[in-house]
């Protein structure tokens, strides 16, 4: 007989991808996907383990899920993604409205291990370890141990917009004190060209018109293929597929931009002038606290890099305020990069303490109630200074993506 399942996704595009990916597994294996968790036998809710506030939105999910449970055909709740692999046993200690909590080691087996769930077998929940361990140090020694046990999974979308994430890679192998991700994620891994042109192609004719490429860290693409400027070479390719017309790349670390991936991003005709860049915070004495590089100085220079190429690109960024050890004239500082950057998009976000990250045992930890007023603060300032830059873009023309049919009207 036939098992229903609904993915419920949380988190990132990422995390999308994933949740594709154990679509196609389940599809594969006689399952059948359907929308509403209430019409799902399994609830397959794919977790977000990044701040506690994805953490907390993850929980709510399940719990929601739960809910469900005796009231129609919902026979069980499982937890899959980086919550679930950052807390395995723990979180299935503290969470027992979940029916089972699954590891990444279970996505291979994941038809087996629903069935097992739902005919009311236990399962025993995973001890988390660091996964940064289960790969060679050296980038290029990954590559041909990936390729020994690797299996390409199947992929099923799971939404008809006209855009679609494409993963060229897993894990990061930078050592940000704020983020676990490398912990519970692993280390960096290039797919290769030929798998993601591959899917390029797939995608596009499934109905995307625009790939999204996505990985932790996409300006490290290609490193461990013993080739660093591999992204350079493969956007000709993605934007050659039949039916693509726009490729997007995300999350850039501004340490690692070099001038041949700027310029090909700029002269690559089809690829989006968007720039995904992580810069985090502006001060550099809080940047070395934080185990990462740059300064406002620098930081300004490449937004002034990219405009001069491109003054229509779009820039976007994420910072973290009241990180331990930030001063008042640290703040001061990031709000007048804020204030001169004039990005297009900008998150701000409060520092929280996190599990296995070397910033949770730091000194002079920044109160709560400061952090608070200074997350207000810059959020004001960041939206007063996007709203600046979009008026000065008024009268352009512009080509977008229509997303929902019912915007056209």
């Amino acid at each position: 007989m036939k098992r229903t399942v609904a993915v419920v996704t949380l988190g990132c595009t990422r995390n999308e991808v994933d949740s594709e990916e154990l679509a196609g597994r389940l599809l594969a294996d006689g399952w059948t996907l359907v929308d509403d968790v209430e019409s799902a036998e399994v609830a397959l809710v794919n977790t977000c383990g990044f701040i506690e506030s994805a953490k907390k939105d993850s929980v709510d999910a399940l719990l929601e899920a739960n809910s469900l449970k005796g009231h129609g055909v919902t026979r069980a709740v499982v937890a899959v993604g980086c919550m679930a692999e950052r807390y395995g046993a723990e979180l299935a200690a503290a969470l027992p409205e979940a029916d089972a909590i699954l590891g990444f080691d279970d996505y291979q087996d994941i038809s087996a291990r629903l069935q097992s769930i739902v005919a009311g077998n236990s399962h025993t929940s995973h001890t988390p370890r660091d996964r940064r361990a289960l790969l060679p140090i050296s980038p290029v020694d990954r590559a041909a141990k990936r390729d020994e046990t690797l299996e390409i999974a199947p992929r099923k979308r799971l939404t008809d917009t006209p855009w679609a994430p494409l993963k060229i890679a897993t894990g990061c192998d930078r050592r940000c004190s704020f983020c676990a991700i490398p912990y519970f994620r692993g280390a960096f891994v290039s797919r290769r060209p030929t798998e993601v042109i591959d899917e390029g192609h797939w995608l596009a004719e499934s109905g995307a018109t625009e790939l999204f490429l996505v990985s932790e860290n996409t300006t490290s693409y290609g490193k461990d293929l013993g080739d660093l400027t591999l992204m350079e070479k493969v956007l000709p390719e993605l934007v050659a597929i039949p039916g693509v017309q726009r490729v997007r790349l995300s999350y850039l670390q501004p340490a690692e931009m070099r001038p041949s991936l700027l310029q090909a991003m700029i002269a690559t005709e089809k690829v989006s002038h968007y720039f995904d860049l992580s810069f985090q915070h502006s001060s550099a004495t809080v940047l070395r606290r934080m185990r990462r590089f740059g300064d406002n100085e620098k930081f300004l220079h490449l937004i002034s890099q990219i405009r001069a190429l491109s003054p229509e690109a779009g820039i976007r960024s994420n910072f973290i305020v009241g990180f331990p050890g930030e001063t008042q004239e640290d703040f001061d500082d990031l709000a007048n990069f804020i204030t001169q950057a004039k990005l297009d998009a900008v998150g701000v976000f409060g520092y929280s303490d996190e599990d296995k990250t070397e910033a949770l045992d730091l000194s002079d930890k920044v109160d709560a109630d400061v952090i608070a007023q200074r997350v207000e603060t810059l959020s004001a300032l960041a939206d007063e200074m996007v709203s600046l830059r979009a008026q000065a873009r008024i009268g352009e023309n512009v080509r977008v993506l229509i997303e929902d049919a019912e915007l056209q009207e």
